[in-house]
Protein backbone atom coordinates (compact mmCIF):
# COMPACT_ATOMS: atom_id res chain seq x y z
CA UNK A 1 0.00 0.00 0.00
CA UNK A 2 1.34 3.42 -1.00
CA UNK A 3 0.45 6.58 0.97
CA UNK A 4 1.12 10.27 0.37
CA UNK A 5 0.65 13.32 2.57
CA UNK A 6 1.07 16.92 1.38
CA UNK A 7 0.25 20.34 2.75
CA UNK A 8 -0.81 21.91 -0.57
CA UNK A 9 -0.56 25.63 0.33
CA UNK A 10 -3.34 25.80 -2.23
CA UNK A 11 -3.94 28.89 -4.35
CA UNK A 12 -0.98 30.59 -2.65
CA UNK A 13 1.54 29.17 -5.10
CA UNK A 14 2.79 30.76 -8.30
CA UNK A 15 1.85 28.75 -11.40
CA UNK A 16 -0.75 26.95 -9.31
CA UNK A 17 -2.52 25.12 -12.14
CA UNK A 18 0.77 23.82 -13.52
CA UNK A 19 1.67 22.53 -10.06
CA UNK A 20 -1.71 20.79 -9.72
CA UNK A 21 -1.10 19.17 -13.10
CA UNK A 22 2.35 18.06 -11.94
CA UNK A 23 0.83 16.59 -8.77
CA UNK A 24 -1.74 14.74 -10.88
CA UNK A 25 0.99 13.33 -13.12
CA UNK A 26 2.89 12.15 -10.04
CA UNK A 27 -0.20 10.49 -8.60
CA UNK A 28 -0.75 8.68 -11.88
CA UNK A 29 2.87 7.55 -11.93
CA UNK A 30 2.99 6.45 -8.29
CA UNK A 31 -0.56 5.07 -8.03
CA UNK A 32 -1.03 5.91 -4.34
CA UNK A 33 -3.74 4.04 -2.47
CA UNK A 34 -4.54 6.92 -0.12
CA UNK A 35 -3.59 10.61 -0.34
CA UNK A 36 -4.01 13.04 2.57
CA UNK A 37 -4.01 16.74 1.69
CA UNK A 38 -4.00 19.79 3.97
CA UNK A 39 -4.71 23.46 3.19
CA UNK A 40 -7.16 22.40 0.51
CA UNK A 41 -8.98 25.63 -0.33
CA UNK A 42 -11.83 26.97 -2.41
CA UNK A 43 -13.11 30.51 -2.91
CA UNK A 44 -15.93 31.58 -0.57
CA UNK A 45 -17.65 33.04 -3.61
CA UNK A 46 -16.97 30.02 -5.81
CA UNK A 47 -19.58 28.10 -7.80
CA UNK A 48 -20.86 24.90 -6.19
CA UNK A 49 -20.53 21.62 -8.08
CA UNK A 50 -22.30 19.72 -5.30
CA UNK A 51 -23.61 20.36 -1.78
CA UNK A 52 -20.22 21.32 -0.38
CA UNK A 53 -17.54 21.33 -3.09
CA UNK A 54 -16.96 24.34 -5.34
CA UNK A 55 -15.51 24.28 -8.83
CA UNK A 56 -12.19 25.80 -7.75
CA UNK A 57 -11.71 23.44 -4.79
CA UNK A 58 -8.06 22.34 -5.00
CA UNK A 59 -9.02 18.71 -4.56
CA UNK A 60 -11.77 18.87 -7.16
CA UNK A 61 -9.43 20.52 -9.67
CA UNK A 62 -6.86 17.82 -8.93
CA UNK A 63 -9.44 15.09 -9.61
CA UNK A 64 -10.37 16.76 -12.90
CA UNK A 65 -6.71 16.84 -13.93
CA UNK A 66 -6.38 13.16 -13.04
CA UNK A 67 -9.37 12.37 -15.26
CA UNK A 68 -7.66 14.17 -18.14
CA UNK A 69 -4.78 11.75 -17.64
CA UNK A 70 -7.15 8.79 -17.79
CA UNK A 71 -7.17 8.24 -14.02
CA UNK A 72 -10.76 8.10 -12.78
CA UNK A 73 -10.66 5.63 -9.90
CA UNK A 74 -10.08 8.11 -7.04
CA UNK A 75 -12.88 9.30 -4.79
CA UNK A 76 -12.62 12.47 -2.72
CA UNK A 77 -13.72 13.57 0.77
CA UNK A 78 -13.29 17.22 1.85
CA UNK A 79 -14.53 19.42 4.66
CA UNK A 80 -14.10 23.04 5.70
CA UNK A 81 -11.92 23.91 8.69
CA UNK A 82 -11.72 27.71 8.65
CA UNK A 83 -11.57 30.82 6.50
CA UNK A 84 -8.10 31.52 5.15
CA UNK A 85 -6.64 34.70 3.64
CA UNK A 86 -10.13 36.29 3.96
CA UNK A 87 -11.42 34.89 0.66
CA UNK A 88 -10.92 31.12 0.92
CA UNK A 89 -12.65 28.26 2.66
CA UNK A 90 -9.70 26.17 3.81
CA UNK A 91 -10.11 22.51 4.61
CA UNK A 92 -8.62 19.05 4.43
CA UNK A 93 -9.09 16.17 2.03
CA UNK A 94 -8.57 12.47 1.51
CA UNK A 95 -8.34 10.85 -1.91
CA UNK A 96 -8.48 7.08 -2.27
CA UNK A 97 -9.05 4.51 -4.97
CA UNK A 98 -10.51 1.97 -2.54
CA UNK A 99 -14.16 1.64 -1.48
CA UNK A 100 -14.99 4.08 1.32
CA UNK A 101 -16.91 2.43 4.15
CA UNK A 102 -17.33 5.59 6.20
CA UNK A 103 -16.17 9.24 5.98
CA UNK A 104 -15.10 11.19 9.07
CA UNK A 105 -15.05 14.87 9.95
CA UNK A 106 -14.69 16.35 13.43
CA UNK A 107 -13.24 19.34 15.30
CA UNK A 108 -10.17 18.95 17.50
CA UNK A 109 -9.75 22.61 18.47
CA UNK A 110 -11.48 24.49 21.26
CA UNK A 111 -12.71 26.91 18.59
CA UNK A 112 -15.38 25.73 16.15
CA UNK A 113 -16.01 29.09 14.44
CA UNK A 114 -14.90 28.97 10.82
CA UNK A 115 -13.98 32.67 11.04
CA UNK A 116 -11.24 31.79 13.53
CA UNK A 117 -8.13 30.75 11.58
CA UNK A 118 -7.03 28.55 14.48
CA UNK A 119 -10.11 26.35 14.20
CA UNK A 120 -8.93 22.83 13.37
CA UNK A 121 -10.92 20.00 11.85
CA UNK A 122 -9.85 16.48 10.88
CA UNK A 123 -11.08 14.68 7.76
CA UNK A 124 -10.82 10.94 7.36
CA UNK A 125 -12.12 7.79 5.73
CA UNK A 126 -12.44 4.14 6.58
CA UNK A 127 -11.70 2.00 3.55
CA UNK A 128 -11.93 -1.67 2.71
CA UNK A 129 -8.45 -2.93 1.83
CA UNK A 130 -8.19 -6.63 1.04
CA UNK A 131 -11.34 -7.18 3.11
CA UNK A 132 -9.76 -5.38 6.06
CA UNK A 133 -11.11 -2.08 7.46
CA UNK A 134 -8.42 0.60 7.82
CA UNK A 135 -8.92 4.28 8.68
CA UNK A 136 -6.89 7.23 7.41
CA UNK A 137 -7.02 10.80 8.73
CA UNK A 138 -5.76 14.00 7.14
CA UNK A 139 -4.42 16.11 10.01
CA UNK A 140 -3.42 19.75 10.40
CA UNK A 141 -2.74 20.61 14.03
CA UNK A 142 -1.63 23.73 15.88
CA UNK A 143 1.56 24.60 17.74
CA UNK A 144 2.87 23.26 21.04
CA UNK A 145 3.19 26.64 22.75
CA UNK A 146 -0.06 28.20 21.49
CA UNK A 147 -1.88 29.35 24.63
CA UNK A 148 -5.26 29.73 22.87
CA UNK A 149 -5.16 26.42 21.02
CA UNK A 150 -2.50 24.20 22.61
CA UNK A 151 -1.29 21.22 20.62
CA UNK A 152 -1.71 18.85 23.56
CA UNK A 153 -5.44 19.55 23.74
CA UNK A 154 -5.87 19.04 20.01
CA UNK A 155 -3.85 15.82 20.04
CA UNK A 156 -5.97 14.49 22.90
CA UNK A 157 -9.18 15.35 21.03
CA UNK A 158 -7.84 13.65 17.93
CA UNK A 159 -6.87 10.43 19.68
CA UNK A 160 -10.19 10.26 21.53
CA UNK A 161 -11.84 9.80 18.14
CA UNK A 162 -9.70 6.80 17.21
CA UNK A 163 -10.81 3.18 17.34
CA UNK A 164 -7.73 1.49 18.75
CA UNK A 165 -9.06 -1.95 17.85
CA UNK A 166 -8.52 -1.22 14.15
CA UNK A 167 -5.45 -0.11 12.25
CA UNK A 168 -5.41 3.62 11.59
CA UNK A 169 -3.01 6.12 10.03
CA UNK A 170 -2.61 9.81 10.89
CA UNK A 171 -1.12 11.72 7.96
CA UNK A 172 -0.39 15.41 7.74
CA UNK A 173 1.12 18.62 9.01
CA UNK A 174 1.51 18.34 12.79
CA UNK A 175 3.29 21.72 13.21
CA UNK A 176 5.72 20.18 15.70
CA UNK A 177 9.32 19.48 14.76
CA UNK A 178 10.20 15.83 15.36
CA UNK A 179 13.68 16.87 16.51
CA UNK A 180 12.51 19.03 19.43
CA UNK A 181 12.44 16.89 22.55
CA UNK A 182 9.61 17.07 25.06
CA UNK A 183 7.09 18.76 22.78
CA UNK A 184 4.36 17.69 20.41
CA UNK A 185 6.14 14.92 18.54
CA UNK A 186 7.24 13.17 21.71
CA UNK A 187 3.75 13.64 23.12
CA UNK A 188 2.23 11.78 20.16
CA UNK A 189 4.66 8.90 20.51
CA UNK A 190 3.96 8.74 24.25
CA UNK A 191 0.36 7.93 23.33
CA UNK A 192 1.42 4.70 21.66
CA UNK A 193 1.74 5.91 18.07
CA UNK A 194 4.43 4.67 15.71
CA UNK A 195 6.30 6.87 13.25
CA UNK A 196 6.51 5.26 9.80
CA UNK A 197 9.80 7.13 9.26
CA UNK A 198 11.52 5.22 12.05
CA UNK A 199 10.06 1.89 10.94
CA UNK A 200 11.12 2.34 7.30
CA UNK A 201 13.72 0.01 5.84
CA UNK A 202 14.74 2.79 3.44
CA UNK A 203 14.53 6.49 4.29
CA UNK A 204 16.10 9.86 3.63
CA UNK A 205 16.71 12.77 6.00
CA UNK A 206 12.96 13.30 6.39
CA UNK A 207 12.95 17.11 6.37
CA UNK A 208 9.72 18.61 5.00
CA UNK A 209 10.14 22.36 5.63
CA UNK A 210 13.12 24.60 4.91
CA UNK A 211 13.26 28.16 6.21
CA UNK A 212 10.39 30.56 6.75
CA UNK A 213 6.83 29.55 5.86
CA UNK A 214 3.39 30.59 7.14
CA UNK A 215 3.19 29.74 10.84
CA UNK A 216 6.99 29.44 11.10
CA UNK A 217 7.90 33.03 10.30
CA UNK A 218 11.11 33.04 12.33
CA UNK A 219 12.28 29.59 11.31
CA UNK A 220 15.90 29.16 10.21
CA UNK A 221 16.09 25.38 10.51
CA UNK A 222 15.07 22.34 8.48
CA UNK A 223 11.97 20.83 10.07
CA UNK A 224 10.32 17.43 10.04
CA UNK A 225 6.72 18.35 10.79
CA UNK A 226 4.87 16.41 8.08
CA UNK A 227 4.43 12.88 9.36
CA UNK A 228 2.67 9.56 8.79
CA UNK A 229 1.87 7.89 12.10
CA UNK A 230 -0.07 4.75 12.95
CA UNK A 231 -1.27 2.78 15.95
CA UNK A 232 0.38 -0.52 14.99
CA UNK A 233 4.01 -1.29 14.00
CA UNK A 234 3.35 -2.29 10.39
CA UNK A 235 6.11 -3.14 7.93
CA UNK A 236 7.30 0.01 6.13
CA UNK A 237 9.31 -0.58 2.97
CA UNK A 238 10.36 3.05 2.53
CA UNK A 239 9.71 6.61 3.66
CA UNK A 240 10.69 9.33 1.19
CA UNK A 241 10.30 13.08 1.18
CA UNK A 242 8.80 14.13 -2.16
CA UNK A 243 8.33 17.41 -4.02
CA UNK A 244 11.61 18.72 -2.61
CA UNK A 245 13.56 19.21 -5.89
CA UNK A 246 15.43 15.97 -5.21
CA UNK A 247 12.48 13.61 -5.49
CA UNK A 248 10.19 15.57 -7.86
CA UNK A 249 9.94 19.35 -8.22
CA UNK A 250 8.73 21.64 -5.41
CA UNK A 251 4.99 22.39 -5.60
CA UNK A 252 4.26 23.82 -2.13
CA UNK A 253 5.94 25.52 0.83
CA UNK A 254 5.89 22.06 2.44
CA UNK A 255 7.44 18.98 0.95
CA UNK A 256 5.34 15.81 0.93
CA UNK A 257 5.99 12.40 2.45
CA UNK A 258 5.37 9.12 0.63
CA UNK A 259 5.60 5.66 2.18
CA UNK A 260 4.97 2.07 1.18
CA UNK A 261 3.61 -0.28 3.81
CA UNK A 262 2.91 -4.00 3.76
CA UNK A 263 -0.51 -4.85 5.19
Amino acid sequence: MKLLTLNCHSWQEENQIEKIQYLAQTIKEKSYDVIALQEVSQLIKGEYVDRQIKRDNFGYVLLEELKKLGVSDYSFVWDLSHIGFEIYEEGLAILTKHPIIEPYSFFISKATDKENWKTRKIVGVKINYHNKPISFYSCHLGWWKDEEEPFKYQADQLLQQMNSDELFFLLGDFNNNAYIKGEGYDYLLSKGLYDSYHLAKQKDEGMTVQGKIAGWNNNTEDLRIDLILMNQPVQVEYSHVIFNNSNKAVISDHYGVEIKVVI
